[in-house]
């Protein structure tokens, strides 16, 4: 079976308030590409990845008009894709939802939350993924009350072997402020956002302590938007968002070795566009993780990134489609489930 995490920049502005697909000359949001053409790249990458099911990280918006699993399904039966039916989970606010899009025939999905639903006050026992979580992150006595941004998507999974597991897509909060001020203010916000996206981590890694504590295999797949060495405020904080999910239980090779001191070269999965500087920013933010019961199933890792993947590179029209398609590359999980 094949498993893959895509973070699809922009992929809301493809659709129109009916959720179908706007292909036309009009700006995508991607820098430089029209709409017609991010659909037409992204079709090739999604048809090439034959994946069994695609944890979509940013997929088109559920609101008042717009539906998410329409929209996804629709681009599905635009491409004659295997992966045609979609799931949501906990919609939200920001027009970034997080579904799973999926092959029926080879994969049963259901959304289930774990945890407790919470109030205003929230809860510190790790609640639902859209409840609110206390916990004093700075140990000043004071909780502090978080809410994901993005709930992630818990799902009971079974593959047509008869293979049971948890599927956990997640996208943990950007730590890049946004908006004017001074530089001090920049400094709190850019710390304010660093400890939300750890307590963030803190919340999925007990969801997952308790899946396993239970006894069921767990798969987590999704931009983390952190990893080694990426910000200055690692050493503030003592650990990255990677390092709490990992812990000892759960396993990523390119995270591994991301990790290893002294490691010669990093793996990326994400290239974007520094205007200013004239150059791009490559990062390691994308990731699968799976529970150590799951290392004897025979996992293989590929990031399917256009310059540092052998095949990828090697045919150029798949090179090009992904980097018109998004600025963060897939990442895919062959495993015998």
């Amino acid at each position: 079976m094949r498993l893959a995490t895509y973070n699809v920049e922009w992929f809301a502005n493809l659709f129109d308030n009916e959720d179908q697909l706007l292909v036309d000359d009009q700006w995508s949001g991607r820098e430089g590409v029209t709409r017609a053409r991010q659909i037409e790249a992204l079709g090739k990458v999604f048809t090439a990845l034959e994946a069994d099911a695609v944890m979509v990280i940013e997929a088109p918006n559920t609101g008042h008009r717009q539906n998410t699993v329409k929209a996804l399904e629709g681009f599905a039966r635009a491409f004659d894709l295997r992966q045609r039916r979609a799931i949501i989970g906990f919609a939200n606010e920001t027009h970034q939802e997080i579904a799973l899009l999926y092959d029926p025939d080879a994969i049963t999905v259901r959304h289930d939350p774990k945890g407790a639903e919470t109030g205003k006050k929230g809860s510190d026992g790790a609640p639902r993924f859209d409840g609110v979580f206390r916990i004093d992150l700075d140990s000043d006595g004071t909780e502090d009350l978080v809410r994901f941004s993005k709930p992630p998507l818990e799902l009971a999974a079974e593959t047509a072997a008869g293979t049971r597991l948890r599927l956990i897509g997640a996208h943990l909060k950007s730590k890049a402020p946004h908006g004017g001020g001074n530089r001090d203010q920049m400094l709190r916000a850019s710390i304010e956002a660093r400890r939300k996206q750890l307590a963030q981590a803190i919340w999925l890694r007990a969801r997952i302590a308790a899946h396993l504590g239970d006894g069921e295999p767990v798969i987590l797949l999704g931009d983390m938007n952190d990893g080694p060495g990426l910000d200055e405020f690692e050493e503030l904080f003592g650990r990255s968002s990677v390092e709490i999910l990992l812990n000892d239980d759960m396993y990523d090779p390119h995270a591994r070795m991301a990790f290893k001191a002294h490691a010669p070269a990093v793996p990326t999965s994400a290239r974007f566009h520094i205007e200013p500087e004239g150059r791009y920013l490559q990062a390691l933010l994308d990731y699968i993780m799976v529970s150590q019961d799951l290392m004897a199933r025979r996992p293989a890792w590929r990031i399917w990134h256009p310059f540092e993947d052998e095949t990828c590179w090697a045919f150029e029209e798949l090179r090009e489609a992904l980097l018109t398609a998004s600025d963060h590359f897939p990442v895919t999980l062959d495993i015998d489930i």
